[in-house]
């Protein structure tokens, strides 16, 4: 997928929350009574992995993209960590745009990818109930297998590979971030595309030749234990006042099948019951399901479909 010439810059900003200024992406809409999307990315993300589907939206749309605590532009937003929090961060931002679906505002629509997914609902069935119209969770947002017996620590250096392993290692420069991340199975055939290379480039801090991720360690230990075993977080969708739609990939965060989601693990979830739609989304991994062709045009769908929704 190649991004078009004319796709407009976003412009940074920052929002006010609880102990400082949360960093965001924002795309401005073309007319007043535009939808406002708000995309939240995964453990070990930032606002820069949405740029797909963010150019897909913009202009129709508004949308914003939030740095979450503790990673890219919010690394220095110190803590509580954990997923609450993220999702009062969430409602604050909210706040800012005038969301109030209560009052009958403009559609607001919450799309989650993977840890995303997890604040998103969190949000929408607790501190931001009022404030939401729709919700989209991508690869995320629905309770991962996870042994009862599993380390937490373990658990995540199985899931996010050499995603998390990164926060360890020091470039000299901008090259040996890309020759990294090229060696990763998912994300290496995109580091190429400039709308990767820039998510890429916006986790780094420091200068050459001592760059590093700037995603905090406590920050993604701390929201991983809530992902993977915080049972308010892993019952959030069972408690949401709209419909939300799953898209899921075929394969993992590694590229592997079966990934995170599978038709059968799916149909003991009893998803009809929590009002959550479940959609493959074919020959997609975690990663490509936001920058490939299909991936983009399913989020972007269900985006559309859930802003027209009646609440």
């Amino acid at each position: 997928m190649s991004t078009p010439a004319d796709v407009r810059s976003p412009e940074e900003i920052t929002v006010p929350v609880e102990g400082g200024e949360l960093a965001a992406l924002y795309w401005a809409a073309d007319a007043p009574g535009a939808p406002l999307v708000v995309l939240v990315h995964g453990i070990t993300g930032n606002a820069a992995v949405w740029a797909p589907v963010a150019a897909a939206l913009a202009g129709e749309c508004e949308v914003v993209a939030p740095d979450l605590r503790g990673r890219a532009g919010s690394a220095g937003l110190a803590g509580p960590y954990g997923l609450s929090q993220h999702a009062a961060d969430l409602a604050s931002l909210l706040d800012r745009f005038g969301a109030d679906a209560a009052a009958g505002a403009d559609a607001t629509v919450l799309v989650g990818h993977s840890m995303g997914g997890f604040v998103t609902a969190l949000a929408t069935s607790g501190i931001a109930r009022e404030l939401v119209h729709g919700l989209v969770l991508v690869d995320g947002g629905l309770p991962f297998a996870v042994p009862p017996a599993a380390d937490t620590d373990d658990m995540l250096a199985a899931f996010l590979g050499s995603s998390l392993a990164r926060l360890d290692e020091t470039f000299p420069d901008l090259d040996a971030v890309r020759r990294y991340w090229a060696e990763h199975p998912a994300v290496g055939p995109w580091t190429d595309r400039p709308e990767v290379a820039g998510f890429l480039t916006r986790d780094l801090t420091g200068s050459e030749p001592e760059l590093h991720s700037a995603v905090v360690h406590e920050a993604v230990r701390v929201d991983g234990a809530d992902m993977l075993r915080n049972q308010t977080v892993l019952e959030a969708t069972t408690d949401l006042p709209v419909p939300a739609t799953l898209l899921w990939a075929t394969r993992g965060m590694q590229g592997q099948v079966p990934g995170l989601y599978d038709e059968v693990r799916l149909d003991g979830m009893g998803l009809t019951g929590a009002h959550v739609t479940a959609r493959e989304v074919p020959d997609t991994d975690h990663w490509s399901i936001l920058w490939s062709e299909q991936g983009v045009a399913a989020i972007t769908a269900a985006v559309r479909e859930a802003a027209a929704r009646d609440r």
